[in-house]
């Protein structure tokens, strides 16, 4: 492995919060190889930047921009018809290692994604795969599709079924009658789930994969007692459509999983609700203290997420809780939120810290919650929760932290008083802090000593010295200290001397 500093150089200058746009554009470059690649794909960028990459030649180069999840989501939309087809699949795979909350792509980009007809020059890719890509990303909300519904175009209308379960029944209803045949079988076909005929009628092709079926779609009374007998009918908890007397028989079951379940469904009757409070297990009387609370099929989904999920849950988050999944019709309502922001059981408060359109005043009560899995909700999920507490969820709960570091209110200042802290990785926090004096230069870590290099309290001495070691060379060049005109000159060192270059991205 080489001792040279220039790979160091090139990652450090490309994520160096202080570079300017004619330095950054100098890494879009192919002589800077995957440190440019990595500067499209992982960091904001200032418009100039993002105007070069959108124009870039080289489709790597636009490929990479196209999994950005910092800029304008809006300022990508030239490249859902760009002449690669791989660079429309980067963009509709959305950002790289599946973070936990992926923004919404804009409409206008969802529709050219959606309605090709071609899937780019290159000839890589089909249409239906890269649909395939935007389908899975978890890019399409689910306004989406419902705006979708009442669309002039036919084949608009189409993908408005896509997401079936999300139109409200009376959107559901004109489809099922659309005035175009292709809308109506569309519709049709969609609309299968909600028939025990057609739903007994398919099951065998989905056999051994199956479960879903029988936890979401309605059931014969032939498929209820199948699962039964199989020892299955946990999967009948959360079915919407089994009748009364099947939800009885579920919440007497001998198992308190099964009763837990079914103790925080809509349809459950107050008798049975009144018994599974006095139920010997405690799991199932928690749960069926919070029936009162809940009245629609939503409701319930969200509180099943308050009480299923621990602290260090790791699952996207996405809707139901975002700000327009909020319509009663299709989700909990923004007053049912605020009502479990204020109420005694944690559980409810849990579930209110987990809705992003929560007000400042409710933000700031639970911020000081005395409940902890409240206030790491309240970090992980709303934009207004204070930079205490997301350092306090930072320092405690290390399954979080790849999520909190995305986060742009995530302080990365009032760290000092961390800087002897046992973990490497908030010691790294604290080696960056412009507030300490002398950062940690000599910390046993590689991690601590590579962020105590960015701090921009070193003297142009101490920076020098950190360039030219390979150890800390990359932290150097990414401190916001180092002079534009140093920047440059690394970077002619970097890209005109070819005799060590820097290892290259496949291209």
């Amino acid at each position: 492995m080489s001792d040279s500093p220039r790979a160091p150089w090139l990652r450090g200058i490309a994520f160096n919060p202080a570079a300017p746009s004619d330095v950054l554009i100098r890494l879009l470059d192919r002589a800077a190889g995957e440190s440019g690649l990595r500067m499209c794909e992982g960091r904001a960028l200032p418009d100039a930047v993002v105007d070069a990459a959108l124009r870039h030649p080289d489709p790597v180069v636009r490929r990479a921009f196209a999994r950005n999840p910092y800029v304008d989501p809006a300022r990508l939309t030239p490249l859902a018809t760009d002449p690669s087809g791989i660079v429309r699949a980067w963009l509709a795979g959305g950002p790289r290692g599946y973070p936990r909350r992926v923004r919404p792509l804009p409409d206008g980009i969802l529709l050219a994604l959606l309605t090709a007809r071609e899937a780019g020059e290159d000839g890589k890719l089909t249409v239906d795969e890269i649909v395939a890509e935007l389908d899975s990303s978890r890019q399409i909300p689910l306004s989406f599709f419902r705006s979708m519904a009442g669309r002039e175009r036919p084949e608009l209308r189409v993908l408005a079924t896509w997401r079936w379960e999300s139109l409200t029944p009376d959107q559901r209803a004109r489809l099922l009658d659309d005035p175009d045949p292709t809308v109506r079988e569309a519709a049709r076909d969609k609309n299968w789930a909600t028939d025990p005929g057609q739903v007994e009628a398919r099951l065998p092709s989905f056999s051994p994969r199956n479960a879903w079926v029988f936890a979401t779609c309605a059931l014969s009374p032939a498929l209820i007692e199948q699962c039964f007998a199989d020892g299955t009918e946990h999967l009948l908890t959360r079915n919407k459509y089994i009748p009364a007397h099947t939800v009885a028989r579920l919440a007497r079951h001998p198992e308190a999983q099964v009763r837990a379940e079914v103790a925080t469904r809509p349809d459950l009757g107050p008798d049975l609700a009144a018994e599974l409070r006095q139920d010997e297990h405690e799991g199932v009387r928690t749960r069926a203290r919070l029936h009162p609370f809940i009245r629609t099929w939503a409701e319930s989904s969200a509180m099943e997420w308050g009480v299923d999920h621990g602290p260090d849950c790791p699952c996207p988050i996405g809707e139901p809780f975002t700000q327009p999944h909020t319509d009663p019709a299709v989700g909990p309502s923004p007053d049912w939120f605020a009502a479990c922001a204020v109420a005694e059981e944690p559980e409810r408060r849990r579930v209110a810290a987990s809705w992003p359109g929560l007000s400042a005043e409710l933000v700031e009560t639970l911020a000081q919650d005395s409940d902890e899995e409240v206030r790491i909700r309240l970090a992980c999920h709303h934009p207004l929760a204070p930079p205490h507490l997301l350092t306090e969820v930072y320092v405690t709960r290390s399954a979080h932290r790849p999520h909190l570091l995305t986060l742009p209110a995530f302080p990365r200042t009032g760290w000092a008083h961390h800087i002897d802290h046992p973990d490497p990785e908030v010691r790294a926090l604290a080696a960056a802090d412009p507030a300490v004096p002398a950062p940690p230069l000599a910390d046993p870590d590689a991690t601590v000593r590579r962020a105590a290099a960015t701090n921009p309290n070193l003297t142009p001495e101490t920076l020098e010295a950190l360039l030219s070691d390979p150890q800390t060379a990359e932290g150097a060049a990414a401190n916001p200290a180092l002079p534009v005109a140093r920047m440059h000159a690394l970077l002619d060192q970097c890209l005109n001397d070819t005799s060590n270059p820097p290892t290259a991205a496949p291209r």
